[in-house]
Order: C-alpha cells, then structure tokens, then sequence
C-alpha cells in the first residue's frame, strides 16, 4: 500500500503521548541538554504535556500507528477591548521532514480551524516559527515585544508611594490574583486557566522570583517576576494596572543597585520605557511577538464592541479568507448607535475589499484603518477609513504568554 494511502487524520490521545513528545522535540531541536539545563528529564516532559492530551483538541496525521504530523489547539481565553472571547491557541505545529510537501499541515489547520468555529472560539492566537508561513494561512501579527536594556546608573531614582513590595514564590496565590486583575483590565490579555499558568512557566529556571507591589489596601496592583545571575537582573514579566505600582515596583528593582550591573528585561506593550526614565538612552529592541487571526467573522462580530455614536454605520466589503469558506465573500457590516455590531453575508458586489489577516489586526487595534488603507492593505474609500478609524478603540493588543 502507498504512503498516501496509509495516511489517516483521527484524533491525538494519551496514548500517543510519547510519539507527541518525540515529534515536537524533533521539530523544534529540544535537546537533552536543554532540559538539564532546566531541570527536566525525558521523563519530566512527557508527563507534563499529558493535560496537553487531556485537554486541548490534538489532531494528527498517522502512517498506520506512527504520528507523522499534528496540530494542537489549547482551550482558551482572551480579553478584547473588555470582553472575554473564547480563544483557540495553535500549537504543537509540526512534521517530519520526510512527510513534508504532502499538504498534511494544511488539511489539519483546516480541520483545526473547523473545530474552533464548532466550538465558538472565535479566535485564535499562535506564536510563529515562520511569520510567512502563517499570514499564508490567515493569520497575521497582533502584538510585540520590546527588548530592553538598563545599565545599573540609567535606573530611576526611588519615588515616594503608598503602597509596599514583596517577594513571595512564583506559585503563590496571590501572583495569580495580581496577573487576573492586570488581565481583566488589558486589552488582547490571556485570561489563564491552569493549563495556560503551566505553559507559562514550562521553561523557567527555578530560581526564578516574584515581587509583588500592594497598594495601601493591601491589593496586588502589579508584580516582577525575574532572577539574577552575573550580576544582571532579568525580569520575565512586569504587569501594573497604575502608575504607582509601576514606581514602586522600579523602586524595588533599583534597590539591587549595588548587586548588578544592569537589568535586561521585556515589555509586552506598545510602551518603550526609555521615555519614562529620566536617562533614557537605553537599549531597546521592538520585535513582533503573537499572532492571531479571526475564526469566524460573524461570531467574532456579535461579541465585539465598536465605539457608540449617535447614528448607525454601514461597511460594505468583500473579504478574502485563504482556508475558511465561512469568512468568503461579500458582507455588510452594520454598527448600531450603541457600538453593537453584525455581520450579514450578502450577494450585492461592492468595491472595498480586506482579506482575513487585515480585519484581525485592524479590530485588534495593532494597526488603524487609516495605516492598512495607506499601505494597501484595506481598499475602499476614504469616508470609510473615516468611519472605521471613529468606530474602533485606540489601544494594542498585550499578550506577554508563551505556548
């Protein structure tokens, strides 16, 4: 029997956990010494992707018993412009190279994608090997992450504050409490469930440490998760949800003063540090970080919410989808007075026109109308771009998680 003939898509369970394993550390070269360096065994590892299993929807392509290809789409959710949106996180992308050319990828991101829209996750973020590869699929870039570096006398001077820091275990309760107030608040925020909190910390050394600022009612506004070594203060993550938690916490990492010589960390808005700090000749690196892309337009739509105004707004547009059918044609987009917005497929020809990739930035708010428009991205005409930049919110997506 020929190979395309053996081949079979069905469903990844438990009991293919080892073959899921092996085929995600061939495709992304983890090596041995990698777990070592962290901590992990073989061992280690395949039983901590076993809620992978459990959980998420996990196809695959078989040759007889051997997994060859497969997809993983953890369960999901997100904050968007302050509503929560069931999310499909695509990962564990991968196949061996002697199975590649096949098209295998392609029918299970199908396939994936179908599953998603059943499930009414309208959405779906991934983090792209291959940025090329994914817009080809309809996906495209919805955030970043800005590398910074701070030399040990550019630190901000301490500034009075309300409240106090404390440095307390990364699985403490109360890191969680802090992050589900910061996420509940940020726009394009994974809301995390257990298994979002595990892929989280998957790859971190264990000596990693938490400091959290609470206010003077003793609430957490905000916390620095990091580690020092060779005399550098790494920080993982810093979240607040104001200005005071922001001091304060610098007021912490500033106190280490005498133990380190600068501190390299990262910042998961569209907000450079260097203006904040009174020498701001600082080293900072922007580069693009998630990616995400509308699942269905209609149900996605239902759920957003546009700007109020005192009059209804009317898009007409073709949109161009490169693997769903649900997202092809010609729709009307209507914005009621009171921001509520629907979709309806219609059979009219119009001149404007935007492909899947475009409307998931544009209403995620990485990139305005008036921008896409520019660039050729969104064609149609200018009282169009007019109405779309009153009716979406000005603010970019944070996404500081890793799966």
């Amino acid at each position: 029997m020929s190979r395309e003939k053996r081949l079979k898509m069905k469903k990844v369970t438990l009991d293919h956990l080892e073959q899921y394993n092996q085929l995600l550390r061939y495709v992304f070269q983890v090596t041995n010494d990698e777990l070592y360096r962290i901590g992990w065994e073989e061992k280690d590892m395949v039983h901590a992707k076993s809620p992978v299993l459990e959980q998420a929807d996990v196809l695959g392509w078989f040759d007889g018993e051997k997994l060859v290809s497969q997809v993983a789409v953890y369960p999901f959710q997100v904050r968007i412009f302050n509503r929560t949106y069931d999310m499909g996180g695509l990962t564990g992308v991968g196949t061996f190279p002697e199975y590649s050319s096949q098209g295998l990828m392609h029918k299970l991101l199908l396939q994936a994608l179908t599953n998603m829209r059943e499930r009414k996750q309208s959405i779906s973020y991934l983090y792209p090997y291959s940025i090329p590869y994914y817009r080809r699929k309809g996906w495209e870039i919805i955030s970043d992450k800005i590398t910074f570096e701070v030399n040990d006398y550019q630190l901000p001077k301490n500034k009075q504050v309300s409240g106090e820091v404390e440095r307390v275990d990364t699985d403490s309760d109360d890191v969680k409490a802090t992050y589900e107030r910061f996420a509940n608040q940020s726009h394009g925020a994974m809301l995390r469930n257990d298994l979002a909190w595990n892929e989280y910390w998957r790859w971190d050394y264990d000596d990693l440490t938490a400091a959290i600022y609470y206010n003077e009612n003793k609430e957490p506004d905000g916390y620095v998760l990091y580690w020092i070594a060779d005399e550098v203060f790494h920080i993982k993550d810093m979240i607040f949800i104001n200005e005071e938690a922001r001091s304060g916490l610098w007021n912490f990492i500033s106190a280490h003063f005498s133990m380190i010589s600068k501190v390299i960390g990262n910042i998961h808005t569209d907000e450079p540090l260097a203006f904040l700090l009174e020498d701001a000749d600082i080293k900072e690196t922007i580069s693009p970080y998630y990616m995400a892309r509308i699942v269905d337009l209609e149900q996605f739509i239902k759920l957003y919410p546009f700007k109020p105004d005192n009059q209804e707004r009317v898009w007409m547009f073709t949109l161009d989808d490169p693997l769903l059918s649900c997202n092809q044609g010609t729709f009307t987009l209507r914005i009621h007075p009171n921001g509520k917005g629907e979709v309806i497929r219609t059979g009219e020809r119009c001149s404007s026109r935007i492909d899947i990739q475009t409307m998931t930035t544009m209403l995620l708010g990485y990139k305005r109308p008036d921008y896409l428009h520019k660039i050729g991205r969104l064609s149609c005409s200018p009282e169009i771009v007019d109405m779309l930049e009153d009716s979406i919110e000005q603010q970019t997506p944070y996404f500081s998680d890793y799966f």
